[in-house]
């Protein structure tokens, strides 16, 4: 990480951000699919709320990221540490997947995918920065809120 000034964000915010793009940007990809797959209106609202809360938070990141000088990586470069994350078959089964079969594999995919994120941001609670400790709490927290909703949804679909 030569180069990188860690004076405002330090190497686990860094790293945190240089993750979580990556992570966000397939639960972005994934809500995207919605739009064209499925006709629950639960789902689609669902997608336009992670959407919302998920671009952003990407450009936050992104942020923080041109201040320290660090470079965004590649969801490749850390696949095998983000949990959560859907394998390239996953995504290709829940790209042609529809209605009712598109839901149940979203709902399944995202659960786990909000799971690793919330795991990942729990490993920054206690950064120092308090801009990286208040979007890990409210990763959490959204995020938290929508595993409880796919959850009961999806018990609705079986």
């Amino acid at each position: 990480m030569d180069g990188i000034d860690f004076s405002v964000y330090d190497q686990d915010a860094i790293m945190f951000a240089q993750m979580m793009i990556p992570h966000h940007e397939q639960a972005v990809e994934m809500a995207d699919m919605a739009l064209s797959n499925t006709t629950n209106p639960v789902i689609l609202e669902l997608a336009a709320e992670i959407k919302a809360a998920q671009a952003p938070e990407i450009e936050q990141m992104r942020g923080w990221l041109d201040t320290a000088g660090a470079i965004e990586e590649g969801a490749e470069m850390h696949m095998m540490h983000m949990s959560g994350m859907l394998s390239e078959e996953e995504l290709d089964a829940l790209r042609n997947a529809r209605d009712a079969e598109f839901d149940k594999l979203f709902l399944e995919g995202m659960i786990e995918h909000h799971e690793g994120a919330i795991d990942m941001a729990e490993d920054v609670l206690e950064n120092e920065n308090s801009e990286v400790k208040a979007l890990a709490e409210a990763i959490i927290e959204a995020q938290t809120r929508e595993i409880e909703l796919m959850e009961s949804l999806l018990s609705e679909l079986s």
